[in-house]
């Protein structure tokens, strides 16, 4: 706190505000587009996403860098792919000669990439018709960390397959299965999954040793 000024939640805002800006647009009302990004992470995360949302908190302008790049000249336009009677829909960071680029964040120094990035990276070379793809962590240190990928057909299946599931779900309005991952810890429906209970008694340690107080 500087004066009268809480500049900490004026940087917080700033960063939700631009992230608002640069979010991925989706329909909530087309089941029938499903994005790349709702399908490489939890299903029932973007399910709530479209029926009852609620806001991400951003940690840092370093979440911010995906985006930015799409916003600009390096980033590629959408593009669909289709399956059946649905469109999936995906967008990479940036695209150079036959190269798939995506930029993500990280506080850690990673050995091997996530998971779910290497999904949206390998459906981004079939979406475009690319053959190599490259993810460029960025550390809070800006150190780079880099991983390259050939495209993979089975590993596209499974997005084709749960593109078909969160339609099919939105469809028919029932909630997705959970899908515990280290991702839970920071998302904005945590307590909808594992918290039944938002009141409960205190008990002390004699009360649940069945102990007198006498």
């Amino acid at each position: 706190m500087m004066g009268d000024r809480d500049f900490r939640s004026i940087v917080k805002n700033a960063v939700d505000s631009i992230g608002r800006e640069l979010e991925i647009e989706i329909d909530v009302k087309d089941i029938k587009t499903i994005h790349l990004k709702e399908v490489v992470q939890c299903l029932r995360r973007s399910y709530y996403d479209r029926v009852d949302p609620k806001e991400v908190e951003r940690r840092g302008f370093n979440d911010l860098l995906s985006g930015m790049l799409r916003k600009l000249q390096y980033g590629s336009n959408p593009k669909e792919f289709a399956i059946d009677d649905i469109k999936l829909r995906g967008q990479a960071d940036m695209m150079v000669d036959d190269s798939i680029i995506l930029f993500r964040p990280t506080n850690t120094n990673l050995e091997t990439p996530l998971a779910n990035d290497l999904l949206y990276l390998n459906a981004c070379m079939w979406i475009y018709d690319k053959t190599d793809g490259i993810i460029i962590y960025i550390t809070g240190n800006k150190e780079e960390i880099m991983f390259s990928l050939t495209r993979d057909k089975k590993m596209f299946e499974e997005v084709i397959r749960r593109v078909r599931v969160l339609s099919d779900l939105l469809k028919e309005q029932k909630t997705p299965i959970l899908e515990p991952s280290n991702d839970c810890t920071d998302c904005q429906y945590y307590q909808r999954c594992f918290i039944t209970k938002k009141n409960t008694k205190q008990v002390s340690l004699s009360e649940m040793l069945g102990l007198s107080k006498d």
